[in-house]
């Protein structure tokens, strides 16, 4: 049958509008914005618009590029003094933290099924595996939440949280293979194999992410490229080539591209700041286009046989198993809190990675593997319901969020400074309060560490002098040292932070 390419761009274009329309309003009503997306596509599917997409390996290939621009832009986004304080717990959760999720998850799953779904046959490794595909979390819908509402997070629960779900992903992948292996080997496993093969997949996927880091960093900043808009583009090529070079010499790739990201984004190198602004919108379209792919191939009727038992274990694992993990890998720790231990297990929030990860034993025709894909999906769908809604609420409830100083983002003046920059740049707006200092720019007492660089009137800009003459609603575009001093500006010209 011809493909009508036109036909596709026309349908595509219109299932990413919907799905950004879907993104307002879940920023509006605190619904987490992939949910919609994935709803988008099931509405559109075989049991919804009727579109027929049956494809799982064209799913698990948009899935995998779709996994690496995520990862790849989670480690260039990712400061090494931020997280420094909880590299250590974040290694514990992410690696120890998989593996307990993994066996106490595995063991619920076999228990709830033989219950519920005795005629399925589900054995214990299979259950385990099933497991495995949903023992990563996902924090792209959790801090999209957070942020939208203008929440932070205290003691440092935020790095802790991203850096966890930036590296646990590898550590579930070479599970599930190694349990797949397991499944389909002729004669009795060697778990001991299995164990140390984990071990060294993810020690070469380690040195291959970071060695390859430091020579993209020294090639780009060697190469000399005339089009300057080829930067990112030359990023997206080190991302690729870490990922599948990592592959063939039989190390894990997506840990090799996170830490590939993470050692990138942490040097410095020629358009740094406009190279990583393009990876941030091609991993947000990179989970849209991930999350729509997964909607449309799953099958809503197949996901009714499975409500008892998917609402059982993804209830047992949201208050069982990702608690008893969590607690067991604090234990070397000093936090001495235990609302933080319990909103650490609270966000463990399942997103796309599980879904794409159940499809690897669907196209791999591992017994059961449908119902596995099918349970996942579900319990999928529930963590972004029940936790996914309710992240806001339970940070309040348990005291750790703190409403983060409210500085307005630069609008009207269409500029940006370097990271590497420690100054701190908002805008202002010129009000009748602030013209009773006078209204000339020299009367306006702004601290000795604050600047006015540029001035916006009606849609003309201009650099003031302290002879400036200041009118009502001018907007001013100031830089300071730090917070400190911006906050010491807002007081001294009558201006409230949040209105700025």
């Amino acid at each position: 049958m011809e493909i009508n390419v036109e036909l596709v761009l026309l349908g595509v274009s219109l299932l990413f509008f919907l799905s950004i329309l879907a993104s307002k309003a879940g920023y509006k009503f605190g619904v987490p914005v992939l949910l919609l997306f994935l709803l988008v596509g099931m509405l559109c599917g075989s049991d919804g618009l009727g579109i027929r997409f049956e494809n799982l390996q064209a799913a698990h290939t948009i899935g995998t590029i779709a996994l690496c621009f995520i990862l790849f832009s989670g480690g260039l986004d990712t400061k090494i003094t931020e997280i420094r304080p909880v590299i250590a717990q974040g290694i514990s959760l992410a690696t120890l933290g998989v593996l307990l999720t993994t066996l106490f998850t595995g063991i619920i799953v076999w228990w709830v099924l033989g219950m519920t779904y005795e005629t399925a046959g589900v054995g214990l490794l299979t259950s385990f595996l099933l497991a495995a595909t949903m023992s990563s979390t996902d924090s792209a819908s959790v801090f999209s939440i957070l942020r939208s509402k203008g929440l932070h997070l205290k003691y440092n629960l935020r790095h802790l949280l991203e850096f966890e779900s930036g590296s646990n992903d590898p550590v579930a992948y070479v599970l599930i293979i190694t349990l797949m292996n397991i499944i389909t080997a002729d004669s009795a496993p060697n778990y001991w194999l299995a164990a140390g093969n984990i071990l060294l997949q993810l020690i070469i996927g380690g040195i291959a992410g970071y060695l390859l880091g430091k020579l993209a960093i020294h090639l780009i900043n060697r190469l000399k490229v005339d089009n300057d808009s080829l930067y990112p583009i030359l990023l997206v090529t080190f991302c690729f080539f870490i990922f599948s070079f990592t592959y063939f010499i039989k190390g894990n790739g997506y840990l090799a591209v996170y830490i590939g990201g993470l050692v990138i984004g942490n040097a410095q190198f020629v358009h740094k700041r406009s190279s990583v602004k393009f990876f941030d919108g091609m991993a947000w379209l990179s989970q849209l286009l991930m999350f729509l792919t997964l909607g449309l191939l799953v099958n809503p009727h197949e996901l009714i046989p499975i409500i008892i038992p998917g609402l059982m274990i993804s209830f047992l694992m949201i208050l069982v198993a990702r608690p008893l993990s969590v607690l067991i890998c604090m234990i070397p720790f000093r936090r001495k809190h235990l609302r933080d231990k319990i909103f650490i297990s609270w966000v463990g929030l399942r997103g796309a990675v599980p879904i794409i990860f159940a499809i690897i034993p669907l196209a791999a025709n591992i017994p059961h593997a449908r119902l596995v894909f099918n349970i996942v999906f579900f319990c999928t769908l529930v963590s972004l319901v029940v936790q996914g809604t309710t992240l806001t609420r339970v940070a309040k409830q348990l005291r750790l969020s703190a409403k983060p100083r409210g500085f307005k983002k630069l609008e009207d003046f269409d500029m940006e400074f370097s990271d590497e920059i420690k100054s701190v740049t908002t805008e202002i707006e010129i009000t009748e309060e602030v013209l009773k200092h006078g209204k000339y720019l020299m009367n306006i007492p702004f601290p000795d560490k604050t600047l006015v660089v540029m001035v916006k009137r009606n849609d003309k800009f201009f650099v003031p002098t302290g002879k400036t003459a200041l009118m009502e609603h001018d907007k001013l575009l100031i830089i300071t040292d730090d917070h400190d001093a911006l906050e010491q500006t807002f007081e001294n010209i009558g201006v409230k932070s949040g209105d700025s």
